[in-house]
């Protein structure tokens, strides 16, 4: 009877053995699943502008059109991201003509959008970019600019401004922020822009007048001035004094 029970208990840890194996080799060795790469951090732009800068007046204009909404969407939304050029204060302040106080709120937003790419540049990719121009902006097809490197400088060219860009305010994707030292203005909104003066002509040099070239008379001499009238009156009164002296001389004579 004992020996029964130890064959019933022997056959059954032989099957559970065999099950495990079983299992151990049918199923597949599972690997790890990668963590998902960490998410961008978020770049509040009202802050960054604020402490960056003096960027005021740009800000201003964002916040009034609303643009700043627009822009802050791309760049934490989107895979894209987004580069932003952004004058200074001053580069407003000194803007004189054309003036953007006759500007409509639809202009105005429009000049804001075309100061944005609905893309993330670093600096090194714009002298491929510069083979794309014009490049489109925000403010849509029509407002487009060009860009030139020039030995590692970034150029921008607008029909109006000729910039470029002075300094990185912040660049790591999917946000860059680049300032610049002019406002851009869109010949959309502006028209073509004046031709430029033309430069004034060069003073001719004028070369000294040369003394007149003395004749010489025939025996080589330098021929004598012509008497003035004062000489001339002299040899006459001295020639009719001559006269009456020989006229009274030649009188005495015949006299005696």
């Amino acid at each position: 009877m004992e020996i029964t029970m130890i064959f019933m208990v022997s056959g059954v840890l032989m099957l559970l053995s065999s099950s495990a194996n079983a299992q151990a080799v049918g199923s597949p060795l599972l690997s790890p699943t990668p963590a998902p790469a960490p998410a961008p951090d978020f770049v509040n732009l009202t802050d960054l502008l604020t402490v960056a800068g003096p960027f005021h007046t740009f800000l201003n204009y964002l916040e009034s059109t609303k643009v700043i909404q627009t822009f802050q969407n791309q760049a934490n939304n989107t895979e894209q991201g987004i580069t932003i050029f952004v004058p200074k204060d001053e580069a407003f302040s000194s803007l004189k003509k054309p003036s953007l106080t006759n500007l409509t709120q639809e202009q105005l937003k429009s000049l804001i959008l075309f100061h944005a790419l609905p893309k993330y540049y670093a600096l090194a990719d714009f002298k491929n970019l510069s083979v794309a121009n014009p490049v489109s902006t925000f403010a849509g097809g029509q407002y487009a600019l060009n860009f030139t490197d020039v030995s590692g400088t970034v150029h921008i060219g607008s029909g109006w401004t000729s910039t470029k860009v002075t300094s990185s305010v912040h660049s790591t994707d999917p946000v860059a922020v680049y300032q610049v030292d002019k406002v851009l203005l869109p010949e959309a909104i502006f028209g073509t822009p004046p031709p430029p003066a033309p430069a004034p002509a060069p003073t001719p040099d004028i070369a000294p007048v040369a003394d007149a070239p003395t004749s010489l008379t025939r025996d080589g001499s330098s021929p004598k001035s012509s008497p003035t009238k004062s000489s001339s009156y002299r040899i006459m009164s001295w020639g009719v004094l001559n006269y009456l002296v020989l006229a009274m001389s030649g009188g005495l004579i015949l006299f005696w």
